[in-house]
């Protein structure tokens, strides 16, 4: 048998995930509703993340990150892992 203590503690926890869930729920439901249908907003955000940025902004984040851990990486690999 669970303790008194685990068992409030289980069901705080559910009660926190139900509450958050109905919160967040909630909040995309109006932000969905706050976006007309026939509206061009869909277009331009593919456009902006699927477009010849994106893949700069890929290229440049690979660079700053091998800039940044590459030394990491190196000393990792020497260690054998």
């Amino acid at each position: 048998m669970i303790s008194i203590l685990a068992q409030e503690r289980v069901l705080g926890a559910a009660l926190g995930i139900a509450f958050t869930g109905s919160i967040l729920f909630h909040q995309r439901r109006e932000i969905y509703r706050s976006i007309p249908k026939n509206s061009s907003y869909s277009y331009q955000y593919k456009e902006l993340t699927h477009g010849k940025n994106s893949t700069d902004l890929a290229r440049m984040w690979n660079k700053a990150i091998d800039g940044t851990l590459g030394q990491l990486v190196v000393f990792l690999s020497s260690r054998g892992w």
